[in-house]
Order: C-alpha cells, then structure tokens, then sequence
C-alpha cells in the first residue's frame, strides 16, 4: 500500500502553489495528483502550467497524474481537457464521463476520480474496458460496497484495477453550477472576483445554532471535519487497497504525509489525528463524529 496526494481542492496563489508541490517532490509518496478539478475561473495556473508542473514533479520519481474538472459546462472546458489528455504522457483523473471519452478514444490510461459516481461492477467492468487503471470510490462508499463490487469483478473474470481509498481531508460531497463562495459575498459568480482565493481552506459554514457544518468552497460542499481512515489500515489491507488518497491543506501538509508513512510501517493500528469517516462503516457520513452540547 502506498501514499498518494490528491488534487489540490482550493484556490491558492501561484507562488503558494508552486512552493507547496516543490516540497512535496521530496515527500514519500507514490503519486501526485495536479490539476484544477472545481472551478475552470480558478487560473493562478493555467492548464500549460500544469503540464510544466508535471514534466518537473516527475522527474522525482513520482507517477504524476493529471486531473479533470468534476463539472464541465463550457466548449473552453471542454478544450482545456482536450489539452491534458492529448498530451499524452500521464494519466489522467477523469472526474466527468467527457474525460473518459477522450481518454478512450485517445487510448490515455485514466483514474476514474471520487465524482465518476461508479456504484455497480458492471459500470467499472465498462470503464475498464475504456483504459480505467484505477478507481478512487466516491466518498459514501464504504468498505462493504467496495468489497462487493471488487468480489463480482473477480466472479465475472475482469482484472480489477487499483484502488486508492480518500484516507485524509475534508471530503467533497457535491457540485453545482453556482457558485456559493460568490452567493455568501452577496456577488454573482461571473464577477466573483475570485473569492475562494481569500479561504485557502475552504469557507466555514454554521448551523444556526453556531455548530461546525460544511465548507463551501466555490462550487463545491465539503464536509466541515478532516476525516482521518488510517486507523482502518487493517481493513484497508484486507481489502487490496493500493493507494491511499491525503487531499492537500493549508498548513501542516508535510506532517501529516509523513504521519501516514509512520502508519503504514506501523505493525499496529496508529491514533486518529483527524475525524472518524460514518461512510467508511456503512452508516451516516457524521456518524459518531463528537459534539459540543
């Protein structure tokens, strides 16, 4: 089982950007992810730059794949991905089914991304058959489904591809063609002024009452906690997972990689630092997460 880092879910400067991925060169893992996979508006680094951000990072021993947007809603979009796969040189993480037309017709091996919405094993037996080496399951799939549908790959013959299980991170759970960073400035999201870039976190949304709930980040809803499944390394292992997914933050990123490779060489279950996942077990996402009375 080996490390990889997700893509990059916020918007942050270009500078901040580049200096974070310089350092993630020396960290262990075994794949990085790069690319802008919720907002097209987000352009600190263009799809050019990502590529050139690619070619350096993988010259670090690093399998590096490219992502996609989760939601595609225009012809430039759908060029910009047009650009990535022909390019031709790294996988690509096809978070929308457009990617994965491209992708098969290009002959480009791809990772079917959290957003792909893949939930029976005749649909990844498909996508296999379209160039799919891996697939990451959407954030409310736990290991029950995921087994299952692994098993009935197994029943009917199909190799099963890799799979990277989101082990760290605020896990994205919707999208939408708003935008509800510009909708909480009360401005439209054609003039939104690029807000997200002041929330490199994402921005914290209450309940009325005050509690902790979600993050809003551009078109996207984040859980509000950081979930945290390596204390589930035994399961994990049980089920033939290969990679784990760490999706980058703010602060302390470089912590908490190395944190996850002192787990996996761990012979014991290591200490959540982070939030319990209810979708990992089967049950409500916020299942038996604590809080304040």
């Amino acid at each position: 089982m080996q490390l990889s880092l997700g893509p990059l879910q916020y918007f942050w400067p270009r500078e901040r950007t580049l200096a974070f991925y310089r350092e993630a060169a020396a960290w262990p893992l075994h794949s990085i992810y790069l690319g802008e996979t919720v907002c097209s508006k987000r352009r600190e680094l263009r799809t050019r730059d990502w590529i050139a951000l690619a070619e350096e990072l993988s010259t670090s021993g690093k399998q590096v794949v490219l992502s996609s947007l989760a939601l595609i809603e225009a012809e430039s979009e759908l060029s910009a991905l047009q650009r990535l796969v022909d390019d031709g040189r790294f996988w690509i993480e096809a978070n929308d089914l457009s990617a994965v037309q491209l992708c098969r017709e290009r002959r480009v091996p791809f990772v079917a991304g959290p957003s792909l919405n893949v939930y029976n094993h005749d649909a990844l037996a498909m996508l296999i058959e379209d160039g799919l080496r891996r697939w990451v399951p959407g954030v409310e799939q736990g290991h029950a489904l995921i087994g299952e549908l692994l098993s009935a790959l197994e029943a009917r013959g199909t190799a099963r591809p890799e799979v990277e299980v989101i082990a760290w991170g605020r896990l994205p759970l919707s999208y939408s063609a708003r935008c509800f960073t510009a909708r909480a400035a009360d401005v439209s999201k054609d003039q939104c002024g690029f807000r997200c870039i002041d929330h490199p976190d994402g921005l914290p949304l209450t309940t009325r009452d005050g509690r902790p709930f979600l993050r809003i980040n551009g078109i996207q809803v984040q859980g509000e906690e950081t979930i945290d499944l390596l204390p589930e390394l035994p399961r994990l292992r049980e089920l033939g997972v290969d990679l784990l997914r760490l999706y980058p933050q703010a602060e302390g990123m470089d912590g908490i990689v190395e944190h996850a490779a002192r787990a996996l060489a761990a012979d014991t279950p290591v200490d959540a630092l982070g939030a319990r996942n209810g979708y990992w077990h089967g049950e409500p996402g916020m299942s038996g997460i604590a809080r304040d009375a």
